[in-house]
């Protein structure tokens, strides 16, 4: 088990979606997602570690977490 990799995943927003409720900014422990120019939210993958938080809370359910390729 020690050489088992663990892949990264990360939160991704349907923008067209998205009505910039907020919600998701306000749940993320890591302050990854923010609300642009008040019209959808955007996820700073650099920060985010995909725990998924964002997804449960948001109440559109446009929110996924999906694995990242490497």
């Amino acid at each position: 088990m020690a050489n088992e990799k663990r892949i990264p995943r990360k939160a991704t927003v349907l923008q067209e979606q998205c009505v910039a409720c907020g919600c998701c900014a306000k749940i993320c422990p890591l302050h990854a997602i923010t609300i642009y120019k008040g019209i959808h939210a955007v996820v700073d993958i650099n920060k985010c570690v995909g725990c998924g938080k964002c997804a449960k809370e948001c109440p559109a359910s446009i929110i996924t977490i999906q694995e990242v390729t490497v």
